[in-house]
C-alpha cells in the first residue's frame, strides 16, 4: 500500500465542499456527521469512563468504588497480559506479568470480587478483551447472575475486536478464521440474551498508537467493520440488530483539527456502510463511539506538560461528538497512573463538562470552511484505502500476509524520522529544547518518578492469585469441570456457538486458562507473519556515527550481528520495530524475535548466532525478571541493552545488574546509535590487534564522546 498521509492545508480556507451542504442538518439524522443525537450533550453528557485495572480484583474494586464516588459514571476494565492471552496466573509464561498492566482474572471468583458492592444493573461496564473473550465474557455473565442481576439488565461493552489484534495490538490466541467465529459467537449470544449490551467495539485506537495517522486509523477501522459485517452476514446474523448494539473506539491525539474531522467523518462512513448492507433503520446507522486520549503523545520528560496534551485531546473528542471518554494520566509514560494523576485525569473531564460551556453547542465546528474540507478529505481518504484493500483481497487476506501491520509500521518510521529531524517538535521531550540541562532534567524526573509513580507488588499479586487458584481447585468438582471442558472441545469441533459451553464451564469454576487450553488443544496458538519496513534514518543521524559503525564492521571483517527481542507477553512492538529498522539502516545484521518471545528463545538464538549485542524490549514493567534470567545464562562477553517503559529512578538498578545501556522514549535515535557504538566498540576492541584499527578506534571514540 502506498497512499500518502493527508496534510491539512495551512492558511485560510474560503469555501466548503458542496458535499458538506448535504449534512448541514445531520445532527441526530442520517448521515449523522454533526452528531449522533439531535441534542447531543444537552440530552446526555458524555460518559466519563476511565480505563483501570491493576494487581488483584480486590485492589481494582477499591479503585472502582473510589472513582464512582468521585464522579466517574461508567467502568472500564483493564486486564493484565496473562488474562488477555488466556494464561492462568500460575502458568510459567505468565508469572512475570501477573497484575502489572491490568487486573488478574483467573476465574469467576476474581470477577465476583472485582464487582463486589457495585450494582451491575445500574453501572455500565466496558471490558477491553479480545483474545480470551469467551471465558472473560462468561465470567462477567456468571458473576452478574450470582449477584442477582438478570442478563437483560446488563449494560456496557465487550471489545471483542480480534482483527485489530493481528494488525496492531497482538493479544491474539487463535487463528483468524477461528477467532472470527468466536467474535460472531459472542455477538449472536448477546443479541439473543443481552439486548442492552454492546457485543463488539471496533477499535482504531491501537492503530494510531502503533503509528497510524488519524485518517489511516479511521480507514482501517472501517475496513475491519466491513469485514465483520460480511462475516456476520455469512453466519446468518441479522445485521440491523447487530448494528444497534455495536460501538467504535477511537484515539484522539494531538492533531487537533484532524481528530475532530475524523470523528465527524466516521459517522458518515458507518452510515454509508450499513446502507451497502441493506440496513434501513436510521437508529442502526447511528455510530456510537468511545474515545481515549493518546498514550503515545505523553512524554517521560516534563510530565506535567502531559496534562495540557490530554486536555487538548479530550477537547477534540468532545468537539468530535464522542459518547464516552477516557483521559490518560500525566504520569503514564513513566508507570501505571498514580492516585494523584488519576484524579487529575478524571477532574480534567469534569472541568470540561462543568466549567467551559463546551457541551452547550452541538457540533460548533459545523460550517467551518476548514473543518468541512478536512472532514470530506478524510472521507475520500478512507474510500481510497478501502478500494486498495479490496483490490488486494480484503482485510482477512492482508491480516495473513502482515501487509496492514507493515503499512502502519511505515507510518511509525515516518513519524520517528520527523521527530528525529525536529520537523515535529515535542516540547520538553528532548533536553536541547528544554530550559535546563539534561542532567538536571534527569534528576528532576527521577525525583518526580520516585515520588509519584504507582508501584505494583507483582510478587505478592502472583502469590495471592496462585494460592486462590489452588483453593478453587480443591473446592470445586473437578470431574464436572473436566466434563464441561470436554464438551467445549466437542462444540468447537462441531462449529457450535461456544458461549453457552464456556458459561457452563466457568459456572462450575473452570479457570480462564483451562477454557482457553481446551480450545488450543484442538488448534495450536497462532503465530502471525512479521514484516519490518526499511527506513531512511541515515540522513537524520550524525555522519560520524554512521561512519563509526562502518569502520567497526570493516575492521572485524564482517557485519555486526544484533538480536532484538520482544520478550514477555506485552504486544506493543512499535518501538522495537523502529530500532530494528534503525539497525538495518546502519547495515547491521539484525534478527528479530517477535512478541511473546521467551528468555529460552533468546538464549537458543544466541547459541546459534553468537550476537555482538542483544536488545530487549519490555513495556510491561517485568524487565527485572527477564534481565536477571538472561544475565545468568548468556555468554559473559555479550552486551545486553534494554528498552521500554522504565522509570528513570530504576535505571541504576539495571546498571548494577550489568545491563550495558537502558533506553526509553526520551532518548533520540541518534542517542541510541551513539550509545550502541560505545558498547560494541568497547567490547570488540579487546579482540582487535591491528595497529591501524587501534589508532582509528581511539580517534572515533573521542569524536563520538564529544558528540554525546
Amino acid at each position: 500500500m502506498n497512499i500518502s498521509p493527508l496534510k491539512l492545508i495551512k492558511g485560510v480556507y474560503v469555501s466548503v465542499p458542496e458535499t458538506s451542504k448535504k449534512w448541514r442538518h445531520s445532527h441526530g439524522e442520517v448521515p449523522f456527521v454533526r452528531g449522533a443525537y439531535r441534542e447531543m450533550y444537552q440530552r446526555k453528557p458524555w460518559t466519563i469512563r476511565q480505563y483501570a485495572g491493576f494487581e488483584t480484583a480486590l485492589e481494582t474494586n477499591a479503585f472502582f468504588k473510589r472513582s464512582l464516588a468521585e464522579g466517574q459514571t461508567g467502568l472500564s476494565v483493564a486486564f493484565d497480559l496473562p488474562t488477555h492471552l488466556g494464561f492462568d496466573s500460575d502458568h510459567e509464561l505468565a508469572q512475570a506479568d501477573v497484575g502489572r498492566t491490568g487486573v488478574a482474572i483467573d476465574s469467576v471468583e476474581d470477577m465476583l470480587v472485582l464487582f463486589d458492592g457495585i450494582d451491575l444493573s445500574k453501572v455500565s461496564v466496558s471490558m477491553t478483551m479480545n483474545g480470551a473473550v469467551l471465558p472473560i465474557m462468561a465470567c462477567f455473565i456468571v458473576a452478574a447472575g450470582e449477584q442477582g442481576v438478570p442478563l437483560e439488565q446488563l449494560t456496557g461493552t465487550i471489545q471483542n475486536d480480534i482483527l485489530k489484534e493481528y494488525i496492531a495490538r497482538n493479544t491474539y490466541i487463535h487463528s483468524p478464521d477461528f477467532s472470527l467465529d468466536v467474535v460472531a459467537d459472542v455477538v449472536a449470544y448477546c443479541a439473543d440474551k443481552m439486548p442492552r449490551f454492546n457485543s463488539i467495539s471496533i477499535s482504531g485506537y491501537h492503530f494510531q498508537e502503533a503509528g497510524a495517522t488519524p485518517e489511516l486509523e479511521l480507514a482501517l477501522t472501517m475496513a475491519n467493520a466491513r469485514a465483520y459485517l460480511t462475516h456476520f452476514q455469512q453466519r446468518g446474523i441479522d445485521i440491523e440488530s447487530v448494528a444497534k448494539r455495536l460501538s467504535f473506539f477511537f484515539c484522539v491525539g494531538m492533531d487537533f483539527y484532524k481528530e475532530i474531522a475524523k470523528l465527524r467523518a466516521a459517522r458518515l462512513l458507518w452510515s454509508e456502510l450499513l446502507e451497502e448492507f441493506g440496513v434501513q433503520a436510521s437508529s442502526a446507522k447511528r455510530l456510537k463511539m468511545h474515545c481515549q486520549t493518546s498514550g503515545s503523545s505523553l512524554t517521560e520528560m516534563s510530565p506535567l506538560n502531559n496534562i495540557v496534551r490530554t486536555t487538548i485531546e479530550a477537547m477534540a473528542g468532545v468537539f468530535g461528538g464522542t459518547q464516552s471518554l477516557h483521559t490518560n494520566s500525566y504520569d503514564e509514560a513513566v508507570s501505571l497512573p498514580s492516585d494523584q494523576a488519576s484524579k487529575v485525569a478524571l477532574d480534567t473531564q469534569l472541568v470540561l463538562l462543568n466549567e467551559t460551556g463546551i457541551s452547550d453547542v452541538v457540533d460548533p465546528w459545523g460550517g467551518s470552511y476548514m473543518m468541512e474540507t478536512a472532514t470530506q478529505n478524510i472521507i475520500d481518504y478512507a474510500h481510497q484505502i478501502q478500494q486498495e484493500i479490496d483490490e488486494q483481497g480484503g482485510v482477512r487476506s492482508l491480516v495473513e500476509t502482515g501487509e496492514l501491520t507493515a503499512f502502519i509500521h511505515q507510518h511509525a518510521l515516518q513519524a520517528a524520522i520527523a521527530e528525529e529531524n525536529q520537523d515535529k517538535i515535542i516540547i520538553g521531550k528532548k533536553s536541547d529544547l528544554a530550559t535546563s540541562s539534561s542532567a538536571t532534567q534527569n534528576e528532576s524526573i527521577a525525583a518526580f518518578s520516585k515520588k509519584e509513580k504507582k508501584t505494583i507488588n507483582a510478587e505478592k499479586t502472583l502469590s495471592q492469585q496462585t494460592q486462590k487458584m489452588a483453593r478453587l481447585k480443591l473446592k470445586r468438582n473437578n470431574q464436572s469441570v473436566q466434563k464441561a471442558l470436554d464438551e467445549l472441545k466437542t462444540a468447537a469441533c462441531n462449529k457450535q456457538n461456544l458461549m453457552p459451553f464456556v458459561i457452563t464451564a466457568i459456572r462450575l469454576r473452570a479457570t480462564v486458562g483451562e477454557c482457553i487450553q481446551a480450545l488450543t488443544d484442538e488448534q495450536a496458538r497462532y503465530s502471525k507473519p512479521e514484516t519490518i519496513k526499511q527506513a531512511s534514518f541515515k540522513q537524520s543521524l550524525d555522519v560520524k556515527t554512521v561512519e563509526a559503525f562502518q569502520i567497526l564492521s570493516d575492521q572485524i571483517g564482517r557485519k555486526l550481528r544484533f538480536l532484538v527481542a520482544k520478550v514477555g507477553l506485552d504486544g506493543h512492538d512499535r518501538g522495537a520495530k523502529v530500532i530494528v529498522s534503525l539497525l538495518n539502516d546502519l547495515e547491521i545484521e539484525v534478527d528479530y524475535l517477535p512478541v511473546f518471545s521467551t528468555t529460552d528463545d533468546i538464549i537458543k538464538a544466541d547459541l546459534r548466532q553468537h550476537y555482538d549485542c542483544i536488545g530487549l524490549s519490555v513495556l510491561s514493567g517485568a524487565q527485572q525478571s527477564f534481565v536477571s534470567t538472561l544475565l545468568a545464562s548468556l555468554r559473559g562477553d555479550c552486551p545486553l541493552v534494554l528498552g521500554g517503559v522504565i522509570p528513570i529512578d530504576e535505571e541504576n538498578l539495571f546498571e548494577q545488574l550489568n545491563v550495558d545501556c537502558v533506553f526509553t522514549a526520551r532518548h533520540s535515535l541518534n542517542d541510541i546509535a551513539l550509545a550502541l557504538y560505545r558498547v560494541l566498540s568497547t567490547r570488540l576492541s579487546d579482540d582487535l590487534t591491528l595497529p591501524s584499527f587501534r589508532a582509528h578506534y581511539k580517534e572515533v571514540q573521542n569524536e563520538v564522546s564529544e558528540s554525546i
